[in-house]
């Protein structure tokens, strides 16, 4: 009995010890930068009723804890400090927080092109040698879901740049403060909070993000998102579309890309189609799919191609069960594959593809027009019914960030909020592609957001317009990646924004570029702007306004700086399409004209619209103003594009 007693009374005076402990939010820990010539707000957790105080730079704050156990101080308005300070909150115990500093901090966030790490960018050994900061701090929010606000960030705390602690950072958010660092001669605190492959809605608020349009019910979603019952529920539906996952890949053991290979067991699936939309969600690993079709004897000969549009994500093909070709991890290239006529035969031949994808959605992409086999001007339609039969699965089936809306704002950005900042840099927006229209609403609407929960007033916000990407168009088309440019673009007209464009130093085989510096250094050049009020061109180019005489167009520009520059000896200017009443686009010509553009092409001779750098990845880019930076890509129509009407669920 007494043993029983000692063991309560020990239990319930340390409980009461913890409670008694006052504690600040995790967002404070040592070597952590503090915003200059902002009231500050400090906060964090006490007993109920406990008197608390923040001594700090000469400040002296005291505060309460009210009946919930939160309490919170505001500091005045402070100037920038180089020298190390401490902070001492006092409670019923004593915190002491030191080596802060006092300058500018920037939340940095976005999708994988901000996760990106320095380790991984252009030059990085060198870069990461010369990582010797010791003004510029770094703090890392873990990545975590939650479908309600919360305060916590576990295991993270500000760290001093070192080349150490810069490797596994953000590339574009640590060449961004470095840069900005040593224009502006402050210390600089950098908050990396991204998630790759994540959409814009994820990181908006519930409130905020059902205030739009199609996302008035999506309060119920979030509110009944449970982690662990939604990550039981996709292990069991898939199990119950394919069965018991297989314990040993066994396709290409058991050579199933062989025409003779008994499928009647395998599942039909209609393609093309990702085979998350037929009914196999959360479904990662190996996947094999298999058709006939029939040729006659004049369709055998020379300049056969197998086309399959885009697969996600990588994948190998045969003809007959002979290798065509493949491809690793291009969901955004179109396959189209050469097949040899000595390996076809008349009657029945056979498809077979074997897909491999690790992460998020997995198959055929394209719509069905992509997908057909070419023999000279004659194409047999493949799109319909093929045979299906998974060979691997890779059982991960936790929460991902774009299940429903505000996963990431509730984990990720809420627990900052309302640490003070000077503004935010963004780089996301291509797993908004899908719904690039709808970005023109919901990327402002996430602005907004962050501002009014914050309560900082309409602080600068800078975002990254899409790198180039995938292999250049031979002729005019829509575009999904230049519809989203154009929302980004569009977003400028909210207040104290800024914009890099990085039409220019993207990568054709890789939607990760390794270059982050200049990525960083002209996300530096609009915050020189937006941010501080510098008296520079922090902007290229910005399509103003067009005139129509004759058959040709002329294009009139903001932000053209000290004029216009074409990155060619001969002056020709790339990448301008022309259309008529028709709405079909042409490739034009252009020339300058001082600090406008004429355009014109010989296929059009009443222009009604024109469009710049309309593309994935307009390779011959080559328009920029004097002071080196690219001209934002454009269109003067409004005509309907290939995302009109698209959102969350489609």
């Amino acid at each position: 009995m007494k043993n029983i007693c000692f063991i309560f009374i020990t239990f319930f005076c340390s409980t009461q010890l913890c409670l008694a402990n006052v504690i600040v939010a995790d967002i404070f820990t040592n070597n952590m930068v503090l915003q200059r010539n902002l009231n500050l707000k400090i906060w964090g957790n006490a007993e109920p009723g406990e008197k608390v105080m923040v001594s700090f730079n000469g400040q002296k704050q005291k505060s309460k804890a009210n009946t919930f156990g939160k309490w919170s101080v505001v500091l005045d308005p402070m100037k920038a400090v180089k020298e190390p300070l401490i902070m001492t909150v006092h409670g019923n115990n004593v915190i002491e927080l030191k080596n802060i500093l006092i300058g500018d901090v920037w939340v940095c966030s976005g999708q994988s092109n901000m996760q990106m790490k320095v380790s991984e960018c252009i030059d990085a050994e060198n870069e990461i040698k010369a990582a010797n900061y010791p003004n510029l701090r770094l703090f890392e929010v873990p990545r975590t879901v939650s479908n309600t606000p919360v305060d916590h960030i576990a295991n993270a705390s500000w760290k001093v740049c070192t080349p150490e602690t810069i490797k596994n950072f953000s590339a574009a958010g640590y060449f961004f403060g470095r840069d900005l660092q040593k224009e502006i001669d402050v210390p600089i605190g950098l908050i990396h909070t991204s998630w790759g492959a994540t959409c814009v809605e994820t990181w908006t608020s519930k409130a905020s993000i059902t205030k739009l349009p199609k996302y008035g019910d999506f309060g119920t979603r979030i509110d009944h998102y449970d982690e662990t019952t939604a990550s039981q529920k996709f292990e069991d539906n898939l199990k119950k579309a394919i069965g018991k996952f297989p314990e040993k890949e066994l396709g290409m053991e058991e050579n199933w890309m062989q025409p003779n290979t008994d499928r009647s067991t395998w599942n039909t699936i209609e393609l093309p189609t990702l085979w998350e939309n037929a009914g196999y969600q959360r479904l990662n690993g190996l996947v094999w799919f298999s058709i006939d079709f029939n040729l006659t004897e004049t369709d055998i000969g020379s300049g056969a191609q197998l086309h399959l549009g885009k697969i996600h994500d990588s994948d190998i093909t045969w003809v007959n069960g002979q290798k065509i070709g493949g491809m690793n991890w291009s969901n955004n290239v179109e396959r189209v594959y050469a097949v040899p006529s000595k390996i076809l035969k008349v009657g029945k031949n056979n498809i077979s593809v074997r897909v491999e994808d690790k992460y998020y959605k997995g198959g055929f992409a394209s719509k069905a027009n992509k997908l057909f086999f070419q023999m000279g001007k004659k194409k047999i339609p493949l799109s319909g019914n093929w045979k299906m039969k998974v060979d691997k699965v890779i059982p991960d089936f936790k929460p991902l960030p774009n299940d429903v809306p505000s996963l990431l704002y509730n984990a990720m950005i809420h627990p900052l909020i309302p640490y003070g900042i000077k503004g935010a840099i963004w780089y996301q927006g291509e797993s908004n592609t899908p719904r690039s229209k709808e970005y023109e609403i919901t990327f402002p609407n996430m602005i907004n957001n962050w501002r009014e929960d914050w309560g900082q007033g309409n602080f600068p916000f800078l975002f990254v317009q899409l790198a180039n990407f995938q292999v250049a168009k031979s002729t005019p088309k829509e575009d999904a990646w230049a519809e989203l440019r154009e929302s980004q673009t569009k977003t400028l007209r909210v207040i104290n924004t800024g914009m890099a464009v990085a039409i220019d130093i993207g990568d054709a085989n890789n939607i990760h570029p390794l270059n982050k510096q200049d990525v960083g250094n002209r996300l530096m050049f609009s915050a020189l702007k937006v941010a501080y009020g510098k008296d520079i061109v922090h902007s290229g180019p910005i399509y103003q306004s067009m005139q129509i005489e004759d058959n040709k167009v002329i294009i009139s520009f903001d932000h053209a700086g000290s004029g216009l520059l074409v990155k060619n000896k001969h002056g020709y200017i790339n990448e301008f399409e022309i259309a008529g009443d028709d709405k079909k686009f042409y490739w034009a010509k252009a020339k300058l004209d001082g600090n406008q553009i004429i355009v014109w092409s010989d296929d059009v001779n009443k222009p009604v619209a024109v469009r710049f750098a309309w593309s994935m990845n307009p390779a011959e880019f080559n328009l920029y103003n004097k002071e080196g930076l690219p001209a934002s890509p454009f269109r003067t129509d409004d005509w309907e594009g290939v995302t009109d009407g698209k959102s969350f669920d489609d």
